[in-house]
């Protein structure tokens, strides 16, 4: 749980592109220097091992104790790491390589800050299993990209409803704000890159890679569909007991999209306007929206 598994990347020469405030047409090499710059440019220098953890009360401490999602969470971040990481090993163009490796490190760093902070608060998890690391490498990256798509939507929303009814202190939330950044330069720059590395491809070789990209998100949702079925029945009842009501009776399935919406484009609208935005979960979610008052 120490720093010491953590390499501190190295971001000489990546860090002063230039780029002019023109136009860029997506797939192009403007268009991969802007996202890759985008990237690198807002990385957050900031060490897991010296945060510190602000004290909390019983009543703080049990909340955060009864959300049943910190094994999963732990193990996310470990397994995305080193799926981000290997795609990185396979990149031979210079900038995009760093990029991607800078991403991959601050996937690891994720899982750092988590584990650092189940200790401060005397959280128990299982033991992790041994992730051998994924065969294909571009798969391991497109499902980790997308997962962190439709993840990150709802926990800006979730993350906004929590500070707002104090269901966690607000230096807790505080404390977890450089996480939450980080992911939201994570999903800007997986679509942006989708969309260069889509315009790149030959015509077989992107047939075959929308064939790929169909069986992603079907496993992606299948995916999801088992982390929301195989979590303990007991944490999942003693979490909607103590802290379901403390995120906010008044919450309901339109205010949270709402919310959810609402956060997403505050947070994108920060990033240089040219760059493309994520689009399936915030038109999936205004669809679905329409049927709620």
């Amino acid at each position: 749980m120490s720093d010491i598994a953590l390499i501190w990347p190295d971001l000489t020469g990546h860090t002063g592109i230039e780029i002019s405030d023109q136009p860029i047409r997506i797939g192009s090499d403007a268009h991969k220097k802007l996202f890759c710059r985008t990237l690198i440019q807002t990385f957050d220098p900031y060490r897991p091992a010296v945060i510190d953890w602000p004290k909390l009360d019983d009543a703080a401490r049990d909340r955060l104790v009864s959300l049943p999602i910190w094994d999963i969470a732990v193990q996310t971040e470990n397994r995305a790491g080193a799926n981000v990481s290997a795609y990185a090993a396979t990149i031979r163009e210079p900038l995009l390589h760093k990029a991607v490796e800078l991403m991959g490190f601050e996937e690891r760093r994720h899982r750092h800050v988590l584990a650092h902070m189940v200790t401060a608060y005397g959280i128990t998890l299982q033991p992790e299993p041994v992730y051998a690391g994924p065969s294909d490498p571009e798969w391991a990256f497109l499902v980790t990209g997308y997962s962190e798509c439709i993840d990150s939507f709802f926990a800006f929303g979730l993350f906004e409803i929590a500070k707002r009814s104090g269901f966690f202190p607000v230096e807790l939330v505080d404390t977890f704000e450089p996480v939450i950044r980080e992911e939201s330069r994570h999903i800007l720059f997986f679509v942006n890159w989708l969309a260069w590395h889509r315009r790149n491809l030959t015509f077989l070789r992107r047939c075959r890679f929308e064939l790929k990209l169909r069986a992603v998100w079907a496993y992606v949702i299948w995916e999801r569909l088992g982390i929301a079925t195989g979590m303990s029945r007991k944490k999942a009842a003693q979490f909607t007991v103590t802290g379901g009501n403390q995120l906010g009776p008044q919450i309901g399935p339109a205010d949270l999209i709402d919310i959810c919406l609402a956060e997403n484009e505050r947070r994108m609208k920060n990033y240089d306007p040219r760059l493309k935005r994520p689009e399936t979960m915030p038109a999936l979610a205004k669809f679905l929206r329409r049927f709620f008052r």
